[in-house]
């Protein structure tokens, strides 16, 4: 007879932020996770017991997005006082910042060659910039309210994109068109994802609602009344079966597309449920809140084992195993309890509350002063290993604190120490705030200065062409 497969089961929490927890994000290599809330600070969890997670300081306002790169190396926070930041999720906590928009920045994401950001803002505008020297690219400028969200395709060759306009817009960057636009009636779009095919989208709406639909054949696939409050994050699976979804009623919903309908119901936080994403293996998913907590849950219910499929063949087929055919598609049982039409509802409120003694402790790391060359940008995919070749550690005197997954370390390699708080004086912090605010005002103003002169050059070489013409013209007159 078959096992049934296991329900989630809450793995983790964590508590530092002092305000709502506005978005998370696993490393690609499941080592540590961060986490974005209004309280203007960017937190890296790691999953080694007893390490110490790391609150980093710098926005000057809410930060609304945080994504890291495909390696791992970087983790990008997009931020309501208008700006970017790529922090290296290591003790010492160095960053670069610029200004993106003209008004609050929604939404951050890499392309998948980590090579290019895509970013999102009040300033009705999607911006795209390269990741090494954030160099400002170009913008798509159709949507007419805030843009919520944008994200990358999984081959990077198409952008989706969410605003207050109730539009889903589909990009091409190639040729940096709209090629297509969903209309959400029943609300605003609060975020849009990519399914890992990337063939169809997913919209989550200030009605309550979750729509899938196809960029194929530009229909709508599923359409989900699922939720109570407004849908605030969507998250796909790895494997393209599942999503997951938070909103304000105070639930996580993980929703089976395979047979279209809700798979269950989470309870863990006190208050509206205002970030939630599967990891990129799909065996974890974490949660934030507006009670400042990070839960971070292991699924379960993806794996089936051989087992299962042969137990279910061996009752249906009624035969030895030597005479079975090969296991075929009926042979997988339902993920639905027979007789249970409802989702399963699942209320780990309690367990969250007897969890107190597991808060790790919470290093705070200040602003980050130096200049932009001396910070190495590494753009390597997602395969590369968290290894680093001898030649960069020797470009490099920092190295992200040793946590990743058994057997992928080198014991020899030098650690990082964590740098205590009370250990720097509140003079010298306060002075050090000062230069870096003062830095900060100068890297923008470089920035403003390198758009303004691609602008200059846009606009001569306009001229230039225009008078071009205006000699052929008058040549072809003679």
């Amino acid at each position: 007879m078959a096992t049934p497969l296991e329900d989630p089961s809450l793995e983790r929490h964590f508590r530092g932020h002092r305000d709502t927890v506005t978005s998370v994000d696993f490393s690609p290599v499941m080592t540590q996770l961060a986490s974005g809330s209004m309280d203007s600070c960017l937190m890296v969890w790691n999953f080694k017991p007893k390490m110490r997670a790391y609150r980093f300081v710098g926005h000057k306002d809410a930060v609304l997005s945080v994504r890291f790169s495909p390696s791992g190396h970087l983790v990008a926070s997009a931020s309501r006082d208008k700006t970017v930041r790529l922090w290296i999720p290591s003790v010492k906590g160095e960053s670069t910042v610029f200004k993106a928009h003209t008004a609050t920045v929604r939404s951050v994401d890499f392309s998948s060659d980590g090579q290019t950001l895509c970013t999102a803002s009040d300033d009705k505008s999607i911006k795209l910039w390269t990741v090494h020297r954030q160099k400002f690219l170009y913008s798509l400028t159709q949507h007419s309210n805030w843009v919520r969200c944008a994200k990358f395709s999984p081959d990077g060759r198409l952008i989706v994109s969410g605003s207050d306009d109730k539009l889903i817009k589909l990009w091409d960057r190639q040729t940096k068109d709209c090629i297509h636009s969903f209309h959400e009636i029943g609300g605003y779009v609060n975020h849009v994802d990519f399914h890992p095919s990337g063939t169809c989208i997913a919209s989550a709406s200030t009605d309550g609602s979750i729509k899938v639909w196809d960029i194929r054949m530009n229909k709508i696939l599923q359409h989900h009344a699922a939720h109570a409050g407004a849908v605030t994050k969507l998250s796909f699976h790895s494997n393209g079966n599942f999503l997951i979804t938070s909103s304000e009623d105070a639930t996580l919903k993980i929703f089976d597309l395979l047979e279209g309908r809700i798979f269950y119901t989470l309870h863990g936080h006190q208050g509206p449920v205002t970030a939630a994403s599967f990891s990129r293996n799909g065996e974890y998913f974490a949660s934030g809140g507006s009670d400042e907590q990070v839960l971070v849950w292991r699924t379960n219910f993806d794996k089936l084992s051989a087992g299962c499929v042969l137990g279910s063949q061996g009752s249906r087929d009624g035969s030895s195993a030597e005479l079975q055919a090969p296991p075929s598609m009926e042979d997988i049982p339902s993920r639905v309890q027979k007789g249970r039409a409802s989702p399963i509802s699942l209320d780990a409120r309690l367990a969250v509350k007897n969890r107190d003694d597991e808060e790790p402790p919470v290093t705070d790391v200040g602003p980050a002063m130096f200049s932009r060359a001396q910070v190495r940008i590494d753009p390597a995919p997602a395969s590369r290993s968290m290894d680093v070749d001898a030649d960069m550690m020797s470009d490099r005197e920092f190295h992200d604190p040793p946590t990743a997954i058994a057997g992928t370390v080198n014991d020899s390699r030098p650690r990082t120490q964590p740098l205590e708080a009370k250990a720097v004086p509140a003079g010298l912090t306060k002075f050090m705030e000062q230069i870096a605010g003062q830095l900060d005002i100068l890297t923008q103003t470089v920035s403003l200065l390198e758009q303004r002169l691609t602008m200059t050059e846009n606009k001569l070489r306009e001229c230039i062409d225009g008078q071009q013409e205006i000699r052929l013209h008058i040549k072809s007159t003679d």
